[in-house]
């Protein structure tokens, strides 16, 4: 008896398309591998972009920071 583990990404798979989950344990090759690399490739820059943009805000509230104790300052 083979005594696998079974990631919940697998089962999320299944569930998506038993078709697909079955012929990746086969060992099939995706005939549209080139998409999926595009696809992987594109969610890669997406995830740098956000990664950017909460540096970005972060930077904005610490000027918002700032800017509100140099008013402070100067009316006390």
């Amino acid at each position: 008896m083979d005594r696998r583990w079974i990631k919940a990404s697998e089962i999320g798979e299944y569930q998506y398309c038993r078709r697909a989950w079955w012929y990746r344990l086969q060992g099939a090759q995706s005939a549209n591998a080139s998409e999926l690399a595009r696809g992987t490739q594109q969610h890669a820059r997406h995830g740098r972009s956000l990664h950017l943009v909460a540096w970005q805000r972060l930077a904005a509230v610490g000027m918002i920071v700032l800017a509100v104790i140099l008013l402070w300052l100067q009316l006390v």
